[in-house]
């Protein structure tokens, strides 16, 4: 029995008088939905009317209409294949070949489990590959570059006996040599596809891939480039002959300098696909790699000098040269050089990563820029020959050029150090208006070396010049001044007296301690005397009073420092000076101790448990502040004892001992309030910590749960009537029942919880009424055991680390603009720890009336600026009506989130947490 569809199209093909109609109809048909189970007789029908149209176009778009139909979800196309292989064997016309063709290669690839199915497309491509018809030769390739198999050889006529693992590569290698230009691109792609799909390609096709690096199309070439270079890596010793010379050359070897020769290619595609290509040829040998970097050329053992050098070592000899003898040169003098010194290379690959960084093409330079990142990683001695190409491009007149240089020697700076004249054109692009560029630089100079303490002045110059100059950099600068003073300690010891500008007999006026130039010196001498004990003894008396408030204010900039003789007057920490890991190690026993202090808590009910964890809170935020590493787990453990607290102070309200009739609004309303504050603070918890395992995700919804239970106490005692009562409990008793579904295995760890007990009295609550159960949920909830949070080590928090916005408006300059008219508000901010943001960092706007609307940046807003790290960069666009004073508006980063992927019974929860504190900015539209 037809379907409804099969019927419909059948009836619109019959009333189609003329071609133009036909198409018209199954233009029409394309857009219906088709269900899966009427696909195979609507194929049918198109087949049927396949094999009797005469009009060319018709029947191209049947075919067309085939392969559509075939991508529908939830059909199986093995049923068809019979059907479109009889209609590809009646079909002549050329066009309408590789479109059926193309059919089958969407019916095969949805078909991997039928090994069957995809030998008998490979036979059929294999057959059309003599077609005239460049494009069903194009298409019979990528069939077979989609669904060849190792294990059967395709079987069709004139391919027999290639044997089982050569079959398919001999075939497609054939085709290297084709007349037209798109096929042979095709069988190369078809090549790199089995590769990738595990394929083992035999070292064979090595020659004739380098063949097809003269090809006249730069679409062959850019794609034997890539043929190049995987044979490189899966063949890398296999010896080759070479050209001028009976010694053999590894394959990689010989690969690299094929491919430096194509740095130069006409097309600037090829130039990128071959400095890209490169970069992946790891295991080539370091003497080719340095001979890149080298403009000489060398043929047959002999270096080519030029009239020019001729004449200049005839000038320093005192020889003269004249004219006559100048024309007289036809040829370019040779050297002899020695054997041991001149190895096999193309001499068009010297200097091929030198022409790449000069390239007139941005993309060229930037694809060598990151080939010469990946080489030198893998080769240090290649990175010190390369530095100095590296330092040059930061002068490149492209941004992303010049970025993407500083990234690299960022890559690099484990492996280098620079020189004088290196660190000056590096500190030169410090001044860039962008503040991407200066973001990298300030990354890279944290992880840079230097060799002299002049190096040391100069950066120390050039940065508090960038700090004076943009303001709002201070803190990139300090952090970057305390990478150094950690770096060098040796090359700061002998500037102290110069930076601190003190005196050995005179006593030197006290800097102002509001000045972030004079904090940046004080950060990084600091930093330099937590590895030099002799440096404390170049302080002078207030040095030591302002160590001592950065201790305090700045701890994340200043390391703890042990100085004899001033622990007792100024309160230093005498922690080992070494610092780092033995900080840490102690502020986690610290952490553990906090945690401990509560243990003996009965429930939350229990007189006195308040103080404990106030003081315990405090505590947590202050090991915050002091210890960044520990910043995400103490501000998780903090907030999650917060919401203890608040439990506790919900439970202890008049609320629950006051009768009914005398129960006053503001209780009610203080409960109210208190379980809002724990449900918000549970979704900060959930959403705006990353690295949570499945254990802190049951603590968290332990406690929603525990604020549920609550709610419907409080719901009971001030409840509108008993059908209310009866609905409160269905809906708590379904959320114990999800919560049970989704953390089943972590049910063991909560036994003396509040879940735990409630899941025991579960059979109790069932069979009683309405009140019974809240009685018992309340009950339940009083006496039992104050659940402990794991140690959570990796928890980080998404955090603002900076934000600006500009104009900023200032309280006797506010910003004033047309009412009416649209003012633009740059926000630029930093995000750390922030997951996925590009869907969930919104922009609110609260203007002084209440009245706040959200934006949504652009994904071209954020830039990934490091790891867990992005940068928002955006605009946001304001009209407001005439106000009579300036007033301000408030503008803060909020972090939108949703629990639809949870299982919850009141269905999917949508909210903002906010990230930032609202940054004021004073407006006056008149």
């Amino acid at each position: 029995m037809s379907s409804t569809e099969e019927a419909a199209l059948r009836t619109d093909l019959c009333k189609s008088t003329n071609p133009y109609d036909t198409v018209q109809a199954l233009l029409a048909f394309s857009r219906r939905d088709v269900r899966a189970g009427s696909i195979a007789g609507v194929i049918r029908v198109l087949a049927e009317h396949h094999h009797k149209e005469t009009d060319t176009s018709v029947r191209l778009k049947i075919a067309s209409l085939l392969g559509l139909l075939s991508r529908t979800q939830g059909f199986s196309p093995d049923c068809v294949v019979d059907t479109v292989i009889n209609t590809l064997n009646n079909e002549k016309s050329h066009q309408v070949l590789a479109q059926l063709l193309s059919t089958l290669l969407t019916i095969g690839s949805q078909l991997p489990d039928s090994p069957a199915i995809r030998q008998r497309l490979v036979e059929v491509a294999c057959k059309h590959l003599s077609d005239t018809y460049f494009g069903v030769r194009k298409k019979g390739l990528e069939l077979l570059g989609c669904l060849g198999t190792v294990d059967k050889p395709p079987l069709a006529k004139g391919n027999k006996g290639l044997g089982t693992s050569g079959g398919i590569v001999s075939i497609i290698s054939k085709c290297f040599e084709d007349q037209d230009p798109r096929v042979r691109t095709s069988a190369i792609k078809a090549m790199l596809q089995l590769k990738e799909r595990g394929m083992k390609i035999s070292q064979i096709i090595y020659e004739p891939a380098c063949r097809s690096l003269s090809d006249d199309y730069e679409q062959v070439r850019s794609a034997a480039v890539q043929m190049v270079g995987v044979l490189s890596q899966l063949y890398p010793e296999h010896s080759v002959p070479f050209s001028s010379s009976s010694e053999g050359i590894r394959l990689v070897d010989d690969s690299f300098g094929k491919i430096s020769h194509m740095i130069s290619d006409a097309s600037w595609m090829v130039r990128v696909q071959a400095a890209k290509t490169l970069g992946s040829m790891l295991q080539v040998s370091p003497h080719f790699l340095e001979q890149t970097l080298d403009k000489n050329l060398m043929t047959d053992l002999r270096k080519k000098r030029t009239d020019h050098e001729v004449v200049r070592d005839l000038y320093t000899t005192g020889e003269f040269s004249s004219g006559r003898r100048w024309r007289a040169r036809k040829e370019p003098r040779t050297e002899k050089m020695d054997k041991n010194t001149v190895y096999l290379i193309d001499s068009g690959a010297c200097g091929a990563f030198v022409h790449g960084l000069e390239d007139e093409m941005y993309e060229v330079r930037i694809a060598t820029v990151e080939s010469l990142c990946l080489l030198a990683r893998s080769c240090p001695s290649f990175a010190e020959k390369c530095l100095d190409f590296l330092v040059d491009m930061f002068n490149d007149e492209i941004e992303e050029v010049r970025l993407q240089s500083i990234h690299v020697l960022r890559e690099l700076s484990t492996h280098v150090t620079l020189r004088e004249d290196q660190l000056d054109t590096v500190l030169a692009v410090l001044p860039d208006s962008s503040h991407d560029i200066r973001e990298a630089l300030h990354e890279l100079l944290c992880h840079t070396n230097v060799y002299t303490k002049e190096c040391i002045q100069l950066l120390l110059r050039e940065l508090l010049k960038n700090l004076k100059k943009y303001p709002d950099d201070h803190d990139a600068v300090w952090k970057c001044l305390k990478s150094v003073g950690e770096r060098h300690p040796t090359l700061v010891l002998p500037l102290v007296p110069e930076l601190l500008e003190t005196h050995p007999y005179l006593d030197t006026p006290e800097p102002n301690m509001d000045d972030p130039a004079y904090i940046g010196v004080l950060v990084l001498v600091f930093n330099a005397a937590k590895s030099c004990p002799t440096m404390p003894a170049l302080f002078s008396k207030h040095t030591f009073k302002h160590y001592v408030y950065l201790r305090d204010s700045r701890s994340h900039l200043v390391p703890p420092l042990s100085l004899p003789g001033r622990k007792q007057v100024y309160g230093l920490e005498s922690a080992d000076s070494s610092g780092g890991s033995g900080a840490v190690e102690s502020s986690q026993l610290f952490l553990q101790q906090s945690l401990n202090r509560f243990s003996t808590i009965q429930n939350l009910t229990a007189p006195g448990a308040q103080d404990p964890l106030t003081f315990t809170i405090r505590d947590l935020h202050r090991l915050g502040e002091l210890q960044p590493e520990l910043a995400g787990a103490a501000d998780f453990t903090a907030t999650y004892l917060g919401c203890q607290l608040l439990l506790m102070k919900g439970l202890q309200e008049r609320l629950w001992n006051t009768p009914v009739l005398l129960i006053l609004q503001q209780y009610v309303s203080t409960v109210t309030a208190l379980i809002g504050q724990i449900m918000e603070e549970t979704y900060k918890l959930e959403f705006l910590y990353s690295g949570l395992d499945r254990t802190q995700m049951a603590t968290i919804h332990h406690v929603r749960l525990q604020a549920r239970a609550l709610q419907l106490m409080l719901d009971a005692r001030t409840g509108q009537g008993m059908d209310s009562l009866v609905k409160s409990c269905e809906r708590f008793v379904q959320e114990v029942d999800s919560f049970q579904r989704s953390f089943s295995t972590e049910l063991p760890d909560l036994q003396e919880s509040f879940v735990g007990k409630l899941l025991d009295l579960t059979p109790r609550l069932s069979s009683r009424g309405p009140v019974e159960q809240v009685n018992v949920v309340q009950s339940t909830l009083s006496h039992s055991g104050l659940l402990h949070p794991q140690l959570p080590p990796h928890i980080q928090r998404g955090t603002v680390a900076a934000i600006a916005v500009k104009p900023m408006g200032k309280s006797d300059k506010p910003v004033r603009f047309v009412a009416g008219l649209v003012v633009a508000l740059d926000i630029d901010a930093t995000l750390e720890h922030v997951q996925d943001p590009l869907n969930t960092v919104k922009v609110q706007v609260l203007y002084p009336d209440g009245q706040s609307h959200v934006i949504q940046p652009t994904p071209g807003d954020f830039s990934k600026t490091g790891p867990n790290r992005h940068r928002l960069m955006s605009k946001v666009h304001l009209s407001m009506p005439s106000w009579a004073e300036p007033c301000q508006i408030e503008l803060c980063l909020l972090l939108a989130y949703s629990t639809e992927r949870l299982p919850a019974p009141e269905g999917a929860i949508e909210g903002v947490i906010a990230l930032s504190k609202p940054v004021k900015v004073w407006m006056w539209p008149n």
